[in-house]
């Protein structure tokens, strides 16, 4: 009997050509155009004001967080366009840019360019949790901005250092944190104030040993003793933030 032959193997496909870099700059400034027109329908006069009153300035639509988050959902993951987004200077295009960009492409030095030119305390708050927090070199960054005089990137800093306080302490010197506290957060900036308060409730918390002298800095400083709260909420003031989560341990 003749032996059979195998049919001969489809030849693999040409690799296609790279893209073309002038394609796509022209593919994202439109979908770039396409999202601010989006957000713009959203916007309300009443979130805008109050986006100024918390130091927005006029690029800005007054756009709900939840509207925000539902615009981004639409769109596919895309470095590119999150970079684009963010360069407008457009707060709820930059807010999208957040839930979009990928952290281990970026490179420190961008990483702190986008903390230093953040001037609202809700995009500092969206860059922390979806960005920096899970950049692979965030704590080199964290122990440069520890020494930092630039506002945002201080309080970058400090909520990082909270941070690793409550979930990965080793190394870290909680006697030379409390004293940097008691001596400088009263003068410290507001921006800064808020995470260098949140790394003194997150000491007293988690370290029994550190409890008594971290509320004792608290109650001495007075720092957010008289902070409004909305009924259900913990105060932030540090001796009654330490009090209630210690109780619930």
């Amino acid at each position: 009997m003749a032996k059979q032959t195998k049919p001969a193997k489809p030849a693999k496909p040409l690799a296609t050509a790279a893209k073309n870099p002038m394609v796509d700059a022209k593919s994202t400034a439109a979908m770039v155009k396409d999202i601010l027109a989006q957000l713009k329908s959203k916007g309300e006069e009443k979130v805008r004001t109050l986006n100024i009153r918390n130091g927005a300035g006029d690029k800005q639509f007054g756009v709900k967080l939840g509207d925000i988050r539902t615009v981004a959902k639409k769109i596919k993951p895309n470095h590119a366009l999150a970079l684009a987004l963010w360069d407008t200077d457009n707060l709820e295009a930059q807010l999208v840019a957040t839930l979009l960009i990928k952290a281990k492409d970026l490179s420190a030095a961008e990483m702190e360019r986008m903390v230093k030119s953040v001037t609202v305390v809700q995009l500092s708050e969206w860059l922390h949790s979806y960005v920096t927090k899970e950049h692979p070199d965030k704590e080199s960054l964290r122990q440069k901005w520890m020494t930092t005089k630039h506002p945002m990137a201080a309080r970058a800093g400090w909520r990082l250092t909270a941070g690793r306080v409550a979930k990965s302490p080793e190394g870290l010197d909680l006697d030379a944190l409390l004293k940097r506290i008691e001596a400088e957060m009263a003068k410290a900036d507001p921006l800064v104030q808020w995470t260098m308060n949140s790394c003194l409730a997150e000491i007293g918390i988690h370290f029994k040993e550190h409890r008594k002298r971290a509320i004792a800095i608290g109650e001495k400083l007075g720092i957010y003793r008289d902070y409004p709260c909305s009924p259900g909420c913990t105060s932030p003031f540090a001796p009654v933030w330490i009090d209630y989560f210690v109780s619930r341990q």
